[in-house]
């Protein structure tokens, strides 16, 4: 694995907001047509996860329909990675939503995101989904972060 992915991927609780941000490409559960939108990946037990806000998500409906999906790297390298988002179990939600909230109710994200995130709210209502890499030379072992 080419050292400029596997720093981009090295994400964790210090990463900046430009280092959390990649592209994905997921199928349209409807259409089965290609869409591109830009989102933040999070990095907890040394895995890969999607989140968002407790609200419908398009890109969720997506990757429940086809769980194919392609993540675009773009700090610092450019990158296509073919991956399958795989549902997660709760206590695995747990520990992945409340590790999310620590991150965005810091006051340097805090700003950005417009309000504290209430725990309650996210765990019923937000989408969450982990990225499984389909190159299995790619980290996967919990790291310290």
């Amino acid at each position: 694995m080419d050292a400029a992915i596997a720093r981009a991927l090295a994400i964790g609780p210090d990463s900046s907001a430009a280092e959390r941000t990649i592209d994905i490409t997921t199928l349209g559960a409807r259409s089965g047509l290609p869409r591109r939108i830009e989102i933040w990946f999070h990095r907890v037990d040394g895995r890969w996860y999607l989140t968002g806000m407790p609200m419908p998500r398009s890109w969720y409906a997506n990757v429940r329909a086809n769980p194919r999906l392609v993540v675009h790297l773009k700090h610092g390298v450019q990158a296509d990675l073919p991956a399958t988002a795989r549902p997660v179990d709760e206590p695995t939600r747990q520990r992945v939503i409340t590790a999310v909230l620590d991150l965005q109710n810091r006051p340097e994200i805090a700003a950005r995101v417009g309000r504290r995130q209430r725990l309650d709210k996210w765990l019923a209502h937000s989408p969450l989904v982990e990225i499984v890499f389909d190159d299995e030379r790619l980290p996967t072992q919990p790291t310290s972060e």
